[in-house]
């Protein structure tokens, strides 16, 4: 996987990167899909940018 891969392209994407990081830190007990469905509609990101999302960051099927 390339670097460009895993960095995330657009404003309002980067903000919503850098605001689950930040939840998923201060509030382990969240779960991490929760928080991705919370800044999909904070962030108004389009379905390419959620998929984008779901894709690189949501939880593995290990972490429940």
């Amino acid at each position: 996987m390339t670097t460009e891969e895993l960095l995330p392209h657009g404003e309002k994407l980067r903000k919503a990167v850098k605001w689950i990081a930040q939840v998923c830190r201060e509030h382990p007990e969240r779960s991490r899909d929760a928080v991705l469905r919370e800044a999909e509609e904070r962030f108004d990101l389009s379905p390419k940018e959620c998929e984008f999302l779901n894709r690189k960051l949501a939880s593995s099927p290990a972490e429940g």
